[in-house]
């Protein structure tokens, strides 16, 4: 899938967006904050998400992901269905790719000794694993918004 394309679903998926669909709905305080959840409820109807609001269904998406609602309420299955889903919204593909960039930094490290490992938090659920090895230092964040190498350091050892 490109970006800027719209989003085919599935029945599964829409069955388990609707009820968090119709949950925002009936917490939009007027017409206007409505407006857009009444637009993916019509998009949902018809199981094609229109580009402009790929967004916002991701966004739901990740609530009922990050939450563990979809796994509790319909199963593993279904979560794997949404989360097949989400990887296809902009925010999921933006998430995808910061796990290959950080992917690719780690690659430095393959087939050299650890010298030292840690984790510490950088904030609500934002945390830093640091590796040290011989020939650098790497500290690898990890956050809702992704994964991104937030330090090297060559020659570190």
């Amino acid at each position: 899938m490109n970006e800027g394309e719209g989003l085919r679903i599935h029945r599964l998926q829409r069955d388990i967006l609707m009820p968090q669909l119709e949950s925002f709905l009936a917490a939009a305080p007027d017409a206007e904050a409505r407006a857009p959840y009444l637009a993916v409820r019509a998009a949902l109807d018809e199981y094609e998400i229109p580009p402009e609001l790929t967004e916002r269904v991701g966004a739901i998406a990740e609530v009922l992901l990050t939450s563990g609602r979809v796994r509790h309420l319909y199963g593993p299955g279904a979560e794997l269905s949404l989360w097949s889903l989400f990887q296809k919204t902009p925010r999921g593909r933006d998430i995808a790719r910061s796990i290959e960039s950080a992917n690719a930094a780690l690659k430095r490290v393959a087939g050299q000794p650890l010298e030292s490992i840690s984790i510490i938090a950088r904030g609500p659920a934002a945390y830093s694993l640091t590796l040290k090895t011989a020939e650098l230092q790497m500290a690898v964040r990890f956050e809702p918004a992704g994964i991104r190498l937030e330090n090297l350091e060559l020659g570190a050892g």
